[in-house]
């Protein structure tokens, strides 16, 4: 290193971003010193400030190592701060910061988050953020934002959430071209309008119940978990779409035709039939299809799918090339009239890859000759995995039928397997 030019040094050390990494450098040498003001970023870890041994308080040190650099382009704080100081960092680096992560964890505070400033409020000081990150926030007083102009990326993660302080924030945040809420709790009711958004995920937490309305003429990417009754306007470039629900019932979807969708994943205990018998009719296109769904019914009966023909559903999938089906979906496909209607020359012209789940001996008959007639009619099927859940019937036919299926995959053993 001493035989480097001073620009070389430099180049290498901006890299470093570990606190202590930092610190350690700082007392090398009076050039490696010099180097210091040119990095680019910060990261605390949780136990940045562990057996410290100085007076200083963490936020001071944070405040000073800050200080001593021209150009702050990333902040990363896991470790515990104040609200004080993440003001003072912010002022110091708020207009040169492109990045900021932050570990909030005031879930519980509820008086801190009713101060003005609140630690949420300080934020704004960062006006030329293109990336936020934020974990463990409680969100129920509207953040006091300006309009964020380059802000493309903010994912919240672990949140409390009450609906206007969420669509205030989001409205500070018009160019997001990526939102992630992981884990958020609270949330009754979301709108999202945002035209330049591309990728989107929704995690809520709680009874499965919530309410969400999606206008973003850009989306492509869209993945939802905890919501009832979903809305999504202006799908033309949605080429990726999950729903799934595991603590409620699905009972409402509205999207239009899905023209561009090349993947669809339906997840859940529950869905009303409505609304899975439109998802499959929108969704015409699919290349990937999968279908996790135990039961249909509305409110909370609990009913089986009803029978779904096997050639009218592969002749409105034309271009489907895998499949992922778990039991209930397997099930009705296997009913005893599904197979009535097979035509001369019906093939499945793009099917390269079947997953199915099989729980239950019930039907093996049916369920036997569905599988051979995907092998049959699915002129470039590839493979075909079966997947045997723990049959909880304790009667002969579980051999029985778990015999037909190793049979089967003996007498097709290039494309069928076990799992």
């Amino acid at each position: 290193m001493d035989s480097l030019p001073d620009a070389i040094v430099q180049y290498v050390l901006s890299h470093m971003k570990n606190a202590r990494d930092v610190a350690v450098c700082n007392c090398v040498s009076k050039r490696w010193k010099e180097s210091i003001p040119y990095l680019k970023s910060l990261y605390f870890p949780r136990n940045s400030f562990d057996n410290q041994s100085c007076d200083n308080s963490p936020d001071d040190i944070v405040l000073k190592m800050i200080y001593s650099i021209v150009c702050l382009e990333e902040l990363v704080v896991y470790t515990p701060f104040s609200k004080a100081g993440l003001d003072s960092w912010l002022m110091l680096a708020g207009s040169t910061l492109k990045h900021l992560e932050l570990r909030m964890d005031n879930l519980a505070d509820y008086q801190g988050c009713l101060e003005n400033p609140s630690k949420l409020d300080c934020i704004s000081r960062a006006k030329n953020l293109e990336s936020l990150k934020l974990w463990g926030v409680l969100m129920v007083s509207s953040p006091k934002w300006d309009v964020f102009h380059k802000l493309q990326n903010v994912e919240i993660v672990g949140a409390r959430l009450e609906d206007p302080a969420l669509s205030t924030a989001l409205r500070a945040c018009p160019n997001l071209t990526n939102l992630l809420l992981l884990g958020c709790e609270g949330v009754r009711s979301v709108s999202i309008e945002l035209p330049h958004l591309e990728q989107c995920k929704l995690d809520f937490y709680g009874l499965g119940n919530c309410s969400l309305s999606v206008s973003c003429p850009k989306i492509q990417f869209l993945e939802v978990q905890g919501c009832s009754w979903i809305r999504v306007q202006e799908t033309n470039c949605l080429r990726n779409l999950s729903i799934s629900n595991n603590a409620g019932r699905v009972y409402m979807v509205d999207f239009g035709k899905l023209v561009a969708l090349e993947s669809l994943t339906l997840r859940g205990v529950q869905w009303c039939w409505d609304a899975i018998s439109k998802m499959l009719y929108w969704a015409s296109e699919v290349k990937h299809l999968y279908m996790k769904v135990e039961f249909t019914g509305d409110f909370d009966t609990l009913q089986p799918f009803p029978e779904v023909d096997f050639v009218e559903f592969f002749n409105n999938h034309p271009k489907l090339q895998k499949f992922d089906i778990h039991g209930a979906m397997f099930a009705a496909l296997c009913q005893k009239n599904s197979l009535k209607n097979v035509e001369s020359g019906f093939v499945i012209p793009c099917l390269e890859e079947v997953v199915v789940t099989v729980r239950s001996p019930l039907n093996a008959e049916q369920k036997m000759s569905t599988l051979e007639s995907l092998l049959k009619y699915g002129k470039n099927l590839k493979t075909m995995v079966i997947r045997i859940l723990q049959m909880k019937s304790s009667h002969s036919s579980s051999d029985d039928f778990f015999d037909e299926i190793c049979r089967f995959r003996c007498m097709n053993r290039k494309i069928v397997r076990i799992e």
